[in-house]
């Protein structure tokens, strides 16, 4: 299950989103996205010749950061077409308008690093598939699945944010993930509070 929460982290964020299962310590946490970040890379590597070092430390969570970020406004888009809730829809445009500014902010510090790091915003495989099956969704069915996507989504996220903030590699990352975690916390509070 911990394996799960972190491949939704991504992701979106985003969000990004599964049910996840919190650890005791921030070093577990870590562990399992670089531990995660190895398996996702394998699996769309499998078979080749080349092999290229998974993503770790610093690049991981950037990778992480960006994949929720492109969860939460891809799931968003999704909201404005196939909600059937007034209220659904004004927090995906919220969600839109927030998470691309996050994107913004992420690239502008990765930019500044030296070496700069170029966040990827794959999703994870399970976050494809929580997207792939949003879109087969329509009114009360697509409002219910969104606001379960979003508020697990966005509770990994926190839970990334905070675990990088106390334990990351990069300051300047520490920097941005305990500056955005404020902001998450209240769009996981926005969630709770939707009704499908």
């Amino acid at each position: 299950m911990l394996k799960k929460s972190i491949v939704i982290l991504s992701a979106s964020a985003l969000a990004l989103a599964a049910c996840g299962q919190k650890t005791d310590t921030t070093a577990a946490n870590d562990t399992a996205l670089a531990t995660n970040d190895t398996t996702a890379f394998d699996a769309n590597t499998a078979g080749t010749a080349n092999t290229v070092a998974p993503a770790t430390g610093g690049q991981a969570f950037v990778n992480s950061a960006a994949a929720s970020d492109a969860f939460e406004i891809a799931t968003s888009k999704l909201a404005l077409d196939n909600s059937s809730s007034a209220a659904v829809k004004k927090y995906a445009n919220q969600m839109i308008t927030a998470h691309t500014a996050s994107t913004d902010k992420l690239k502008a510090t990765t930019a500044g690093l030296a070496p700069a790091l170029t966040p990827d915003p794959k999703l994870s495989a399970e976050q494809q598939t929580i997207l792939d099956s949003l879109k087969t969704k329509k009114g009360a069915d697509f409002d219910a699945a969104y606001i379960t996507a979003q508020q697990s989504g966005h509770q990994q996220t926190l839970d990334l944010l905070r675990g990088y903030a106390a334990t990351g590699d990069v300051p300047a990352l520490k920097t941005f993930a305990t500056g955005l975690a404020p902001t998450v916390a209240a769009h996981l509070n926005m969630a709770k509070a939707l009704k499908s």
